[in-house]
């Protein structure tokens, strides 16, 4: 455009073209440059894109506006406004299409010279071309021209002239259009509305309008300064923009009184504001001297139907390029890409990148928006590479029921999938503590049940300086070793610890049968070394050697155990004590060294880590003195309450030092499931109320809530009640008459929630209890059920033809819910319901409300009614 700075504009159709529009059209072909060199003469745009000039025309001078025509055939047909009013009809490139050839240099007269201002071709009619001019007080200023119309002499005058004085081809002149709209004003800016051919919205000088052709006398408009730049977003044809000076406005036709939105955020004034044709919702505006265009994502927006609020809208900033732009145009089919220009004709080829948008699924998939596209990533179930998140543990163990087994609470370990040792050795300490309580506690209540669940630290602090030490005899050695005697408490810890069985026999051979059974024939050889019978030791190693899944490496530890010597300089102990290091299995390596080690000091077995707690600890309670058992067990909790190590409850008890190192552990691991389950198990009260314990718990509770394990969360809360009669909530929610407003299932006592149930008044689904149909504070009679039409407190199995529904919704063949059948329900919309079991078998085969007259969809109201929980699908 002559004296003004560039614009530029792609292809409709041809989506690799575009073209600059200054003192000249000039036409550019884009084409990627991702595999190849740049070639000669081309323009770089980008990394990946670069431009190749293919034509200029400069046939059409003093050019104001340009507009490419819409249709595929011709191509490169455009209209150009010039500064006298004209419109012409021009070409890039030669058209052999004969059809269309007479169309090239055809032009459009006003009656009266004056600026064109704007163009717009009719999307639906591609040969409507819409013209915008300056005001003329005889004239109007909305020209609608058919370009492929066949005018007779009579009815439109026609003159041929010639194009300039060297130019000896000849045109037609086309001087009646189809519509004149707008007298005596301006129009500065036009376009079509898509969902209809004959609506037009132009910015006129002080209003929008918007034109009817079927009738345009008259026209619907809004008095506004934003007139310049209307456009229509093309994926909600009633939502236009416009601007004035620094300002936006965003209109709502079907609500066109004033604009929802307007933007005053530009501090100089706008020249360009664009919808992007590819996104919902994404507006572009520039200002004038920046190198910035602004985004206004409105994708979200609500839409604005009888609603006084302002949409809300994300902003954001793109910088294509250092340089000041000119003008900018959004790819017709590119998502979010555009070329924009400078003063000087430079170009950039430019992506707008969506902001990515994360979510975490409650079952550990990871989900990204990126555009049109959603991305998914989610664990390979049969992938075993990869440890799984614990997340994903903790679900599948809620599935199977992990931490609800109160009577055989070891198998805890299995239902976790009994893969992790630890978990192992928490769920037999939590066993042998419950178990060990209880016989207490039918020995002599009230004495030493609570210190079991105090762990092993409490129990070796009740009982310093009442052990002595005495010599026993090998089993199959003439060797005397120093040895504790065991008093109660020690022999409670060794029971803790599962060596020995409850009862005063200490005998280690059922915990050695049972080892054996396991395949765990090093740990079963050396805790028969531990209590002096190296015989069995090496009979179990032999035992191991000769099974299906045994080492054959075991007999020569067992040979070299039948070697064992006690002299000090003998050469099997110096053998021994070098080579033991070199054992890859850790029961093998503190066997060895006990044999090695001076009386009374056994650090290379106290302190090998790998070695299992309980057995370190049930070693330490043989060998060592009060003072050093003491020192021992109070070193060993520390590093087990720092590590997190589960091992170390049997230690801590479920005290505050077991809430420490369960702290730890979730700090370490997450697993929430895990602390929640433990401490509920048989803490006491003043531990149950800690915070760190009550926000496991809830965490828990809320976690089974976001992966829709409804009915696992009403079982851990029963499992929770059980175990806790404190955390038992209160009645929260009942059911009051209409009349008196007091509650039908409790008595009229003055506290509600410790009245009566349901079943006093006989709605338990047993059809001998006695019917109660009205309310037992003002005897006012009870709704009656919208389908059996018999007052509510009836049970379901009395009523007529009660029997047919219960089988239809098979409610009462489970035991725990016989009485939901019974249940009080109603819409919250229609307040119409009865019998809970009558509803669900209605509201099965359908969605309307079972009242005459009533056309409520309740069902479709229910939120939640279409919702299945989680565990009932298979994973």
């Amino acid at each position: 455009m002559s004296g003004t700075k560039p614009d530029i504009l792609w292809a409709p159709h041809q989506v690799d073209r575009f073209v600059v529009c200054d003192s000249e059209l000039s036409l550019y072909h884009v084409e990627s440059t991702v595999n190849s060199e740049l070639k000669a003469g081309s323009l770089r745009l980008s990394e990946d894109s670069a431009a190749t000039l293919l034509s200029i025309n400069s046939d059409t001078p003093y050019m104001k506006c340009v507009a490419w025509y819409l249709n595929y055939d011709p191509e490169c047909l455009l209209a150009v406004g010039q500064a006298n009013g004209r419109v012409v009809l021009t070409s890039l490139g030669q058209d052999h299409n004969s059809k269309f050839k007479d169309l090239i240099g055809k032009e459009f007269v006003p009656k009266h010279a004056r600026q064109c201002n704007t163009l717009a071709w009719n999307p639906l009619d591609s040969n409507w071309l819409a013209a915008g001019l300056d005001k003329h007080r005889a004239d109007f200023s909305v020209l609608i021209w058919d370009i492929c119309s066949k005018y007779t002499p009579d009815i439109v005058p026609m003159e041929k002239v010639r194009l300039s004085a060297g130019e000896t081809e000849t045109t037609l002149l086309v001087t009646k259009p189809l519509y004149e709209l707008g007298q005596n004003d301006a129009c500065l800016s036009l376009c079509w509305l898509p969902r209809d051919q004959k609506l037009l919205l132009a910015g006129m000088h002080r209003n929008l309008a918007i034109f009817d052709l079927r009738n345009t006398s008259q026209k619907m408009f809004v008095n506004t300064k934003a007139v310049q730049g209307v456009t229509v977003d093309p994926y909600f044809h009633d939502r236009v923009a416009s601007f004035y000076e620094g300002q936006v406005a965003i209109w709502d036709l079907r609500k066109f009184e004033k604009p929802v939105l307007t933007l005053t955020e530009q501090p100089k004034p706008l020249t360009k504001v664009a919808w992007c044709p590819t996104r919902t919702g994404l507006l572009a505006t520039l200002t004038r001297d920046s190198n910035i265009i602004r985004l206004y994502d409105m994708q979200h927006t609500p839409t604005p139907i009888g609603d006084e609020t302002e949409p809300t809208i994300i902003e954001r900033s793109v910088q294509p390029c250092d340089n000041y732009i000119a003008s900018f145009a959004w790819h017709p089919t590119s998502q979010n890409r555009m070329i924009v220009v400078t003063p000087n004709r430079t170009m950039s080829d430019f992506t707008v990148f969506e902001r990515i948008s994360l979510a975490w699924s409650p079952i550990t998939s990871l989900m990204w928006a990126c555009g049109r596209h959603l991305y998914e990533c989610a664990e390979e179930e049969n992938d075993n590479s990869l440890e799984k998140d614990i997340a994903t543990k903790m679900r599948l163990r809620a599935l199977s029921r992990y931490g609800l087994d109160t009577e055989q609470v070891w198998r805890n370990h299995i239902l976790a999938g009994n893969e992790d040792p630890q978990l192992k050795s928490l769920w037999y300490t939590l066993h042998f503590m419950k178990q060990y309580t209880e016989d207490m506690d039918q020995k002599s209540p009230g004495n030493k049940g609570s210190l079991v669940y105090a762990g092993i630290k409490s129990i070796v602090k009740s009982s310093l300086g009442m052990v002595e030490s005495s010599r026993h005899i090998w089993s199959g050695l003439d060797k005397q070793t120093d040895t504790q005697n065991l008093n109660e408490e020690r022999i409670l810890a060794l029971q803790l610890c599962g060596w020995i069985k409850k009862g005063t026999d200490v005998d280690v051979g059922p915990f050695l049968n049972s080892l054996v059974q396991e395949g765990e024939w090093e740990r079963a050889a050396a805790v028969a070394l531990f209590n002096l019978d190296i015989r069995r030791a090496i009979q179990i190693l032999n035992e191991g050697a000769s099974s299906e899944k045994g080492d054959l490496n075991l007999n020569v530890v067992a040979m070299a155990l039948s070697g064992y010597t006690d002299e000090k300089n003998s050469l099997w102990r110096e053998m021994c004590s070098t080579l033991r290091l070199q054992l890859n299995n850790p029961y093998l390596c503190v066997m060895f060294a006990f044999l090695t080690s001076e009386t009374g000091s056994y650090d290379g077995v106290l302190y090998e880590n790998k070695v299992a707690v309980r057995d370190r600890v049930a070693f330490a309670c043989k060998f060592l003195s009060d003072s050093q058992l003491n020192r021992y067990i109070e070193k060993l909790t520390n590093e087990m309450k720092e590590a997190g190590n589960l091992e170390g409850i049997l230690l801590t008890g479920l005290t505050k030092d077991g809430v420490d190192l369960m702290e730890s552990y979730v700090d370490r691991t997450g697993d929430v499931q895990t602390a929640s389950y433990c401490m509920l198990q048989g803490s006491p009260l003043d531990v149950l109320k800690d915070e760190r314990v009550q926000y496991w718990i809830e965490n828990y509770r809320n976690l089974l809530d976001a992966w829709r394990f409804w009915h696992k969360r009403a079982e851990f809360d029963i499992h929770r009640s059980k175990l806790d009669p404190s955390s038992k909530p209160l009645a929260q929610v009942f059911v009051s008459c209409n009349f008196c407003g007091k509650s039908i299932s409790y008595s009229c006592s003055t506290v509600p929630h410790q009245g009566r149930g349901f079943s006093q008044y006989g709605v338990s689904g047993s059809p001998t209890k006695s019917k109660v149909t009205s309310c037992p504070g003002c005897r006012k009679p009870l709704p009656r059920c919208a389908l059996c039409l018999i007052n509510m407190g009836t049970p379901v199995s009395s009523c007529p033809g009660g029997s047919k529904s219960d089988e239809k919704v098979d409610l009462s063949k489970d035991k725990k819910l016989a009485q939901f059948n019974n249940w009080f329900t109603w819409c919250h919309n229609c307040r119409h319901g009865g019998h809970a079991g009558h509803m669900l078998s209605w509201f099965r085969d359908h969605a309307e409300c079972p009242v005459s007259a009533c056309t409520c969809k309740c069902m479709q109201l229910d939120t939640t009614g279409n919702l299945v929980p989680a565990e009932t699908v298979q994973p």
